[in-house]
């Protein structure tokens, strides 16, 4: 007969995604996870403890010497089975990670407990697409494309107008959709390959350069800007690097502020757990959402026939949220 902490980990398998803040690694928001989801597990009510004959001595009456005793047949607890001397029922769980997110990034962060693992996979080889906000800012170059990088180069950029960012974000695109055709290995002139697009399906065969499959400018106030983007087998490296070409693009130099994953596959801002709702109980009612849009089909489209489909008011999610959760996540 399971054990209520068994059925309830039997609940926690599957999907689910958590927001990773910027300033923390990735293994350390997984641990967190999975050190509530141990606390939530062995926190369940025990069964009661089994019991056991055993012949116990006492006296035949109060009145007799201690010399009349007798025998007879108890049923008593049986201690070794007990919690305290038993330990956890649960030591560790497998908490599994999708796409990676570096230190310097943050947004959605795909995790999988138990056979969820293997459903982690599973997702991962049908080339799902991810969306990006990347805030930049003109003006400044760095070793590492990023603003807390050590500065190299520092240049104008009046004269850059955000048509002129556009057409630099159009010629790339381009270039890059150039590049996802010829990775696909299919006819362009085919009919599968329109059909393979419209649905999304439309990717590399196996291992293959980053794709951007959708680039677009939603904020621009110089020297501060604001892309949205769709990719494929990227690395939040690269993003950072887009920032900085596109700079050198427009005859000036760029630094990333950050990186901020808005969707990965599926599951999106809004299905992303934030740090005080990274519990058993909110774990499981997050799965049981995502197999109930996975039977109706309710997902975000990510196919590369229409533009992005993150909002505005997405990139606004959690946005202020990140310096308050580094400290929370890191006293655990």
């Amino acid at each position: 007969m399971a054990t209520p902490a068994i059925r309830m980990f039997r609940r926690l398998e599957g999907l689910f995604c958590v927001y990773k803040p910027s300033g923390v690694h990735w293994k350390l928001v997984r641990d967190s996870v999975e050190t509530n989801l141990l606390k939530g597990l062995n926190a369940t009510s025990s069964q009661p403890l089994p019991q056991e004959v055993r012949f116990l001595a006492h006296p035949v009456s109060e009145t007799e010497a201690p010399k009349g005793l007798t025998l007879s047949a108890s049923s008593v607890p049986v201690l070794s089975k007990h919690p305290l001397v038993t330990g956890p029922e649960f030591q560790h769980i497998r908490v599994g990670v999708g796409h990676r997110l570096d230190a310097f990034s943050s947004g959605v962060l795909v995790l999988a407990v138990g056979n969820g693992n293997k459903a982690i996979n599973d997702l991962y080889r049908t080339r799902v697409t991810r969306d990006y906000t990347l805030e930049g800012e003109f003006g400044t170059a760095t070793d590492d494309f990023s603003h807390t990088g050590r500065v190299v180069e520092r240049s104008t950029y009046g004269h850059i107008t955000q048509d002129k960012l556009d057409k630099v974000l159009a010629m790339l695109q381009g270039a890059n959709q150039k590049a996802l055709l010829m990775y696909s290995n299919v006819d362009m002139h085919s009919q599968e390959a329109y059909e393979m697009a419209v649905q999304g399906l439309l990717g590399p065969e196996g291992k293959s350069q980053p794709i951007l499959t959708g680039l677009r400018c939603i904020h621009f106030q110089p020297p501060n800007f604001t892309l949205e983007v769709q990719c494929l087998n990227e690395t939040q490296k690269y993003l950072r690097k887009v920032v900085h070409e596109i700079g050198l693009e427009l005859r000036s130099t760029a630094a990333c502020k950050g990186v901020r994953r808005t969707r990965d596959g599926p599951f999106t801002l809004q299905d992303a757990l934030t740090h005080h709702h990274w519990t058993a109980s909110d774990v499981i009612q997050a799965i049981r959402q995502y197999h109930s849009k996975k039977k109706s089909k309710i997902f975000p489209r990510t196919d590369q026939g229409h533009s992005i489909a993150t909002t505005r008011r997405e990139y606004n999610v959690n946005k202020t949220s990140d310096e308050a959760v580094v400290g929370r996540i890191k006293l655990n």
